[in-house]
């Protein structure tokens, strides 16, 4: 009996040494530039680019947040926790997953946040558009130097124009991120990038109703 007593005292010690198995992350608000990030019921307030803790938040919009997690990228939702394994990979989202899922906007059109070169963009899915493509301004933002790309000449409603023709270092959409992307800067304004057949090339495409599901080759 005393043995007994020992083994399960002794297997309480360890169980009560051993790290958590699980962990919660959500997405709880925006604060302008900052995002209010709770893990395992702590507060974190982190804009951009800020790291605290081996969480960093990548890119933020209104109903989404990209972080990376001791190295680990994740896209939250706002106001839903996520459920993270201690080891392996037991969470809801992987970094080395292949499969996105999209579902449309009232008006039809599939639209998802991402990031170019960890700079924090508005896709919208064009599979009429030859390469990604967005205007001078965006790339102005992303510190992009696009007129040492090569020069084109596109055709607009309003005529010729010109454009420029360069590569991409990175281009992430939830949690797959491709490298080396062709891409075209126009300068007329737009105020989606278009996400277009240089990167959806690489998935195979599947079409339910409202729902798209990018799944990659």
């Amino acid at each position: 009996m005393t043995t007994m007593r020992s083994l399960i005292a002794l297997l309480c010690t360890l169980l009560h040494a051993l790290p958590a198995l699980s962990q919660s992350l959500s997405y709880s608000g925006r604060m302008g530039e900052r995002a209010l990030l709770v893990v395992d019921g702590q507060t974190r307030m982190l804009g951009v680019g800020q790291e605290n803790q081996g969480l960093r938040l990548l890119a933020l919009s209104d109903d989404r947040a990209q972080v990376s997690l001791n190295g680990r990228s994740l896209w939250l939702n706002l106001g839903s926790p996520t459920a993270l394994g201690g080891s392996g990979d037991g969470g809801r989202e992987s970094s080395s997953g292949g499969r996105i899922v999209l579902m449309a906007s009232s008006g039809g059109h599939f639209q998802v946040p991402g990031s170019i070169n960890n700079q924090s963009v508005n896709f919208l899915i064009d599979t009429g558009a030859t390469m990604v493509t967005m205007s001078a301004k965006v790339a102005e933002r992303l510190g992009l130097d696009y007129r040492k790309g090569t020069p084109l000449v596109t055709q607009t409603a309003n005529g010729q124009a010109p454009a420029w023709r360069l590569s991409l270092s990175s281009l992430r959409v939830r949690d797959v991120e491709l490298h080396q992307i062709d891409a075209i800067v126009v300068e007329h304004d737009m105020p989606v990038v278009l996400l277009g057949n240089s990167f959806l090339s690489r998935f195979a495409m599947q079409r339910e109703g409202s729902q798209m599901v990018l799944i990659k080759r």
